[in-house]
């Protein structure tokens, strides 16, 4: 097929070798499938601020780090370049929070390059090598569903350990291959800490698998897994392991969740300084976990 404008710039620069097919078409991306260092890949072509039709945007950026004062001056001001960095922003989330949810084991496309608003990454598929379908267009078993939600509380909770949220999770964007889902759609991943609508955006992700899940095993309907997932964070209680119920009992206080956000991340990057002096090689970094 003819080359998109927008994904001629990695040709040029020998990232992309052939553009085979459109995978999709999205409200704030383009997706297609390429060829791309002799790799079958994807390239998530962004579109314009103008043309997306992702709603509500600044609730999400709320939190967000920029680089320096010059730029977040310009981005509260909405000037020309703010808008650009705005822009930037927006779409620079998506590869930061694909490259720190893969170190947290979180199953997710592993991500290869981003050049000029085109984000290269690892195509999902399922086992008969075809772009693997999303979750919306399967029919499942009771167990099956009890399996993926499970696993998708678990992955959930993973990305809430590091600090993101990924507020806008349901069956839409999630893809299932031959070892179950994988999350896909970052951009508006949101800050747990600094954005202050983390709690209800997480309950609404948590929500929104309940009710998918709820047509197949309807005891999923009844239950308040978001509540008590972020009762647990507030604490500072949260684990990857953590063990969930369902169930949720309000204690009435509130906490301060940006000093549990220090110590967290004190605590990744010791755990990180620790595993470098024990093991200078560096993991495989397109080793993703099995979701069974």
């Amino acid at each position: 097929m003819k080359t998109p404008k927008s994904i001629e710039p990695l040709v040029r620069d020998g990232l992309v070798t052939e553009v085979i097919r459109p995978l999709k078409s999205g409200k704030e991306a383009e997706v297609y499938v390429v060829l791309s260092e002799g790799e079958i890949r994807c390239a998530k072509v962004y579109k314009e601020a103008n043309k997306r039709g992702f709603h509500k945007q600044v609730l999400y950026q709320e939190g967000r780090k920029v680089r320096n004062s010059r730029q977040a001056r310009a981005m509260e001001k909405h000037t020309r370049y703010g808008r650009q960095q705005q822009e930037e922003a927006w779409q620079t989330a998506e590869v930061d929070a694909l490259y720190r949810l893969a170190a947290a084991d979180v199953r997710v496309p592993h991500p290869y390059n981003f050049v000029e608003g085109v984000l290269i990454m690892e195509l999902i598929t399922d086992a008969g090598g075809a772009a693997a379908p999303r979750l919306n267009d399967l029919e499942l078993s009771t167990e099956q569903a009890l399996e993926y939600h499970r696993f998708l509380l678990k992955e959930v909770v993973k990305m809430l350990c590091i600090g993101l949220i990924h507020g806008d999770l349901s069956e839409y964007n999630i893809l299932v291959d031959a070892q179950g889902p994988v999350i896909i759609d970052l951009p508006q991943a949101v800050d747990a800490a600094a954005n202050n609508n983390a709690a209800k955006m997480l309950e609404r992700d948590v929500d929104n698998l309940a009710a998918y899940f709820g047509r197949f095993a309807p005891e999923l309907l009844n239950t308040q897994y978001g509540k008590e997932i972020w009762k647990l964070f507030e604490a500072g209680d949260l684990t990857p392991d953590a063990k969930l119920t369902g169930h949720f009992k309000s204690t009435g206080r509130k906490a301060d969740v940006k000093s549990i956000m220090r110590e967290i991340n004190d605590v990744r990057e010791e755990a990180m300084l620790r595993r470098e002096r024990m093991n200078p090689t560096p993991s495989n970094p397109n080793k993703r976990p099995n979701a069974r």
